[in-house]
């Protein structure tokens, strides 16, 4: 098995250019795709080519890894981690819209979170959402992550949380 993470219901590996299906399709939802401030992908070949030259895994030991589902093998999005260009590394998830009430952010987010400082030993690691999407800010604070600051991207406003390798191990 290839993959990097394993939880109650899910497993998590690096992306491939064989996700390209499924990159193309989550991001063709507008609900998806809202509050991110990506468009969608033009072709499944466009995807392809993303995949192909998604280089993060070489560049920094880590990346966004595809969420599939232990007993269906269905693919239900992605969640991981990304070094920005500030060289904060911030965990983010993408779900398919029908697959969103179901606890899955909540479960592959904690397996994320748990990845950066057990295996990773990060310092720190932050996850911004829109200021109007509620459900990841509870998402977030159920992962144990504490407001920081507001902050902007893509043109949204955003809010910051942040959580220390300290919070972690208090938590």
């Amino acid at each position: 098995m290839d993959w990097i993470i394993e939880t109650e219901r899910f497993y998590m590996r690096e992306l491939k250019v064989t996700d390209a299906n499924m990159f193309y399709a989550l991001n063709l939802d507008p609900e998806v795709t809202r509050y991110t401030g990506d468009t969608a992908f033009h072709s499944i070949s466009e995807a392809m080519d993303f995949l192909d030259n998604y280089d993060d895994y070489q560049k920094h030991g880590f990346g966004r890894w595809a969420v599939i589902d232990k007993e269906s093998s269905e693919a239900w999005g992605w969640c991981g981690l990304k070094k920005r260009d500030d060289g904060i590394v911030d965990m983010g998830y993408r779900l398919f819209q029908e697959k969103w009430g179901k606890g899955c952010a909540t479960e592959v987010g904690k397996a994320c979170v748990k990845y950066a400082f057990e295996e990773l030993k990060l310092e720190e690691i932050i996850a911004e959402a829109v200021a109007e999407n509620s459900a990841s800010f509870r998402v977030m604070k159920r992962l144990g992550f504490e407001f920081w600051k507001e902050g902007e991207d893509h043109g949204f406003k955003t809010n910051i949380y942040k959580m220390t390798k300290d919070d972690y191990a208090n938590g």
